[in-house]
């Protein structure tokens, strides 16, 4: 039975509280105090702001609303800060209304979007309300981590909602508001709606602080003693928590009962990569680590084991706060300071709460426990004052240790008054762009009314509001000087003063903004050259947000090369310093694409809220022939893999999305299946995300399969023989670079022995007496020069060499294992010979 079953035949408020009430109790749930305030001030009509701690049931309350709005025939919007917790989300509302009545916005992914429950990211939402303003079909908007009110970069759209949506009803949501009376009043002024806040300090899992001043490990040890695991250790960087994970590996967690069920649970998932195969290492043993850049496969995995109690410690960092599913009972600060991107700072009350609110775990303890460590050099300071004893000469002779140079420390009083502090106010993020200018001109009604409302009635200080005017004025006015808005002489039907020139797709602003250049600018490229594929690639990922983890270990990449070939080349230090300056990672077709998006620009200026960005990740694995683990080991990117494999997953859907069929020719639709398969096989959890969101009917078992089972490697023909081709020709890149060790290495990785380096460089002697180069362009690389003979469990291939005189007669002779390239998920080549045919 779903809550569609349970809506009262009138929409009456003591009914739907009725009705709600009882599907709670059939469910096992008593009703908190909180919560039942909160649902009857819903279903009477009411704003709520609802400020409880973690683990309350804020879940149970939103879906409330929306049972409310389904009662009085109104459309309601569920919106959270990440696509993660929208999908997981999306999910729980399917089984608590059916598949019928929930629809799914994320920007990059819609399914159902005429549902009358819709989930999406406050950015759908806010766009939405800036295309439609106050008649925008909207009755409920429940807005979850309403603290992201504050966040610098994505603010605005979680304050664009209560600006323009005055007939809505509003649920606002968060462990961690601090003083929301400001937002009740502005609330109840703006949709005249009476809006309440509900808040509770108490927690169904009381939490328990204390301050540790043993060393860490002590720390560690005495809370697995005293049962207080599972313990998530919070750091502030992803390397100290994988440090940390290596360093417990000495402690035994678990009992040969516990090592057994881990082991059963984990089953035949495959630990695809280097950092994987390390996890494997630490989960067997009891240890998770968990931390955003991981493969989302690994922190599945990580999540499942520890829901069903299987790991005695987690160590990750911060970002656990939102929306991750991690049962724990302990949390154990490793410091009270972080890194904020610009400067290190001691954590805010805000933070600190929303870190500590994870502790305790509502039906398994009966509290939670917080527990921060002292400084290192605090701790070494107290060992030794306590070795001096009560000794006065002693402790006086006793050397205390200082804070390192730069560092910014806390002691228990900064930890006490953490505990204490409310959390900071929210301050406003407001911002103005194209894209609001060009939404609120297309719609209905006067323009300059709407944008006034928007500019003067947010909540910026003075001071903001009159630079966000001039800014507005001053795209309006590029709006007018190329043409794409014109004022009318009277209004139009619509009450219109000024409108657009042009037509904006209906989803504008809701998906890739840079979408429509790259349509543009794939008519600039020459579909007869050799590239043509590798450059609508290229088209295509300059549109692409900047992964600025990976450009940046291609840029160290690219400058460390270069060091090494001007000290080759006798350059002095001075000199080389200089050139290192103009050192940049690979930007393809920079010239070209620069050039078209500054004249499209004129006629489109919105797309000036989106920068350009020249860039080559994609295409620099394709044509350097890389496996996914090669691309991460060669730019040592191990501990951001998971940045790696969702900036790959993007790029395949914008290829699939932005080009069209007849721009795709064999060689792109090779590239397209090959990166779809090779995303797949590290990891199909985002791609197989993205194929559910069209069949929301998946069985939860369906779901929650953690198996890391995929389809054969080898079902996709298409998608393998790139693979098998890139495997060659890597081996072909190496080969006219004479470097023999790293293709004895790739022998080894596929336990060919046989073909180690100085058999490698034998074969290829005869070769380099006939010839002084191996080509590796286009052609070289092209399906010509690649014979496939298939046989059942194998293929026999062979790599042709791209000669300087064209003879074509040297090359690769290799056999394919296609039972192993399955197990393995990629192409298990093995070389048979390197000679002339």
């Amino acid at each position: 039975m779903t809550l569609i079953d349970l809506l009262p035949a009138e929409a009456d408020p003591d009914a739907l509280y009725e009705a709600f009430a009882a599907y709670a109790e059939e469910r096992g749930l008593t009703l908190y105090p909180a919560q039942e305030e909160a649902l009857i001030e819903l279903v009477s009509g009411n704003n709520v702001i609802l400020n409880t701690p973690t683990g309350s049931g804020k879940s149970l309350v939103a879906a409330g609303a929306h049972f409310a709005a389904l009662a009085r025939k109104e459309r309601s919007f569920y919106t959270a800060p990440i696509k993660a917790l929208v999908s997981e989300k999306f999910f729980d509302l399917v089984a608590q209304f059916g598949t019928e009545n929930v629809g799914m916005m994320t920007g990059d992914a819609s399914v159902n979007a005429g549902a009358p429950i819709i989930c999406c990211t406050a950015e759908v939402l806010a766009n939405i309300a800036l295309r439609d303003g106050a008649e925008a079909d909207v009755g409920v908007v429940v807005m979850d981590e309403f603290h992201f009110y504050g966040d610098p970069d994505r603010g605005w759209a979680w304050q664009i909602p209560l600006i323009e949506l005055p007939r809505a009803q509003f649920l606002l949501m968060s462990a961690t508001l601090g003083d929301m009376d400001h937002f009740r009043a502005d609330l109840k002024r703006r949709t005249g709606r009476s809006t309440t806040i509900v808040k509770s300090a108490t927690r169904p899992v009381p939490l328990y602080f204390s301050y540790r001043v043993t060393p860490l490990h002590e720390t560690i040890e005495e809370l697995l003693t005293t049962r207080e695991a599972p313990v998530y250790i919070v750091h502030f960087t992803q390397a100290s928590a994988v440090e940390r994970a290596q360093s417990l590996m000495s402690i035994n967690m678990c009992t040969r009962a516990e090592k057994d069920q881990i082991a059963s649970v984990i089953g035949r998932f495959r630990f695809t990569t280097k950092f994987g195969r390390q996890l494997s290492r630490w989960v067997r043993h009891g240890i998770g680590v968990h931390h955003a850049g991981m493969l989302p496969k690994y922190r599945r995995l990580v999540e499942r084991l520890a829901q069903a109690g299987l790991l005695k410690v987690i160590c990750g960092t911060d970002t656990l706060g939102v929306g991750v599913n991690v049962p724990i009972r302990t949390v154990l600060f490793t410091a009270l300071s972080k890194y904020d991107g610009q400067r290190v700072r001691r954590l805010r009350a805000r933070e600190f709460h929303q870190i500590a609110g994870r502790a305790g775990r509502a039906g398994f303890d009966t509290v939670g426990n917080v527990v921060a460590q002292a400084p290192e050099y605090e701790i070494e300071n107290l060992k030794a004052l306590a070795k001096a004893g009560d000794d006065p000469k002693k402790r006086r002779k006793v050397v205390r240790k200082k804070a390192p140079e730069g560092f910014v420390g806390w002691n228990e009083e900064t930890y006490t008054r953490l505990q204490e502090a409310e959390p900071e106010p929210l301050a406003s993020r407001f911002r103005v762009t194209h894209a609001m200018l060009l939404a609120v001109i297309n719609r209905p009604g006067n323009a300059f009314e709407a944008m006034r409302h928007l500019l003067v009635d947010n909540d910026e200080p003075r001071a903001q509001q009159l630079r966000h005017i001039r800014q507005a004025i001053a795209i309006y006015r590029s709006l007018l000087d190329g043409g794409v808005v014109e004022k009318l002489d009277a209004p139009d039907e619509e009450g219109r003063i000024v409108r657009l020139t042009v037509d904006l797709q209906a989803d504008f602003a809701l998906n890739q903004p840079l979408s429509t250049f790259a349509l543009a600018a794939f008519d600039l490229l020459d579909p007869e050259a050799p590239t043509y594929a590798l450059d609508v690639l290229s088209v295509v990922e300059a549109t692409l947000d900047d992964p600025r983890q990976i450009l940046a270990a291609q840029l160290n990449k690219a400058k460390g090369e270069a060091v090494g070939q001007m000290k080759a080349d006798g350059i002095e230090y001075e000199e080389r310093m200089e050139r290192l300056a103009d050192i940049q990672y690979p930007r393809p077709l920079e010239d070209l694409l620069e050039h078209a998006y500054a004249i499209y620009m004129r006629s489109h200026p919105w797309v000036g809220d989106h920068p350009l960005s020249p860039k080559s990740i994609v295409r620099d694995m394709f044509e350097r022939a890389m496996t996914f683990g090669d691309y991460v080991g060669w730019y040592e990117l191990a501990r951001t893999e998971g940045i790696v494999l969702r900036y790959l997953a993007s790029a395949y859907k914008a290829l699939n999305q932005t080009v069209p069929d007849d721009a795709k020719n064999e060689d792109l639709h090779d590239m397209i299946a090959w990166l779809g398969e090779l995303v797949r096989q590290v990891d199909s959890s985002l791609l197989d995300e993205w194929e559910k969101l069209a069949n929301p009917d998946a069985t939860q078992e369906e779901l929650d399969d953690i198996e890391g089972r995929t389809a054969p490697v080898t079902a996709n023909e298409r998608a393998f023989r790139v693979l098998v081709r890139n495997a060659l020709f890597r081996r072909v890149e190496l080969a006219a670079l004479r470097r023999y060790f790293q293709l004895g290495e790739l022998s080894e990785q596929e336990g060919d022995t046989a073909w180690d380096a100085e058999r490698w460089q034998d074969a290829l002697a005869d070769y380099w007496d006939e010839h002084d180069s191996i080509g590796t362009g286009p052609d070289a690389r092209g399906p010509k020069l690649l014979q496939i003979t298939k046989e059942d469990s194998a293929w026999r291939v062979r790599q042709v060499f791209d000669d300087p005189a064209q003879d074509h007669d040297w090359g690769i002779t290799a056999e394919v294992d296609l039972t192993e390239s399955d197990e393995t998920g990629r192409a298990v080549v093995r070389v048979v010979a390197v000679d002339r045919m």
